[in-house]
């Protein structure tokens, strides 16, 4: 008589892990909101393309069917909501993004390895949290035709960037930084050492130097610094953003491409300038 022997059970190991997310704010009347976000999009289109974004609605506060509709439509525009945000615990349904609870804003400390915080330079991946940056929100006087723009900022899988702190408020990369990276440091200065590829970005609450050609994105005074500014040596960038107010390549004047510019506000307009 045999007998087989007892298969010995192998558990399955859950593991938390937390990532920092766009996230898009809504506001009434939606339509304008809609039409703002239309407008940011067309000037940077694929913005958001394979990003996660959670969705907060705590604002709007609208029910199921509305919701069901505004998934609809920002995915019709390309934007793929991976969790909405809302108080109260409301039941969505199985079709649509899960409820997140317990939304925390980003830090340095959650965007950085461990490793990193004690001292040493270490790789880093960070996925920036548009509300650190500054959500989009349609206001009566934000978006006109021909006018510098309030921004939103953020972007997505980002890969590896050798960072080191000279000190407590200003972080320094001393590499390049590569297409598809994002450095979000919300609190202090950037300084890069190098190039930023197109595609890139940097979003930093004081300002930010690039001390080689910036050809991705730059937003400083990120959460409300009007006094930051954007400096580089060569000025090939997809945008420039000071506290929110932004412009894009399209809309730089010629004369301050390619050459050594600082982007700052001025009575609360943005303005580029070259300098030596």
């Amino acid at each position: 008589m045999t007998f087989a022997a007892p298969l010995e059970a192998k558990s399955i190991r859950f593991r938390a892990r937390s990532f920092v997310a766009f996230t898009l704010t809504p506001e009434a009347p939606l339509d304008v909101w809609l039409e703002s976000l239309d407008r940011w999009v067309g000037n940077s289109p694929g913005y958001f393309a394979g990003r996660p974004v959670v969705l907060d609605l705590n604002v709007l506060k609208p029910d199921v069917v509305a919701i069901e509709a505004l998934v609809d439509l920002l995915g019709q525009r390309g934007i793929r909501i991976y969790a909405i945000e809302l108080d109260g615990g409301a039941e969505l349904g199985a079709h649509l993004p899960p409820v997140l609870v317990g939304a925390k804003e980003a830090t340095t400390d959650g965007l950085l390895q461990p490793s990193r915080k004690a001292g040493r330079a270490e790789d880093a991946t960070a996925v920036s949290d548009m509300k650190a940056a500054g959500d989009i929100k349609a206001e009566a006087g934000d978006l006109k035709a021909g006018d510098l723009k309030p921004a939103s900022d953020a972007k997505a899988q980002p890969k590896d960037a050798k960072i080191a702190a000279p000190d407590a408020g200003t972080l320094m990369i001393r590499s390049p930084i590569r297409s598809g990276q994002l450095i979000f440091h919300p609190h202090g200065d950037v300084i890069v050492l190098g190039s930023v590829a197109s595609g890139s970005e940097i979003v930093a609450t004081g300002s930010i130097h690039v001390y080689g050609t910036l050809r991705g994105r730059a937003s400083a005074g990120a959460q409300g610094n009007t006094a930051a500014r954007v400096f580089c040596r060569r000025n090939e960038a997809e945008l420039l953003s000071v506290d929110g107010w932004y412009c894009t390549a399209e809309e730089m004047d010629p004369s301050v491409r390619g050459k050594p510019v600082q982007a700052f506000l001025d009575n609360g307009m943005l303005r580029i300038a070259p300098f030596s």
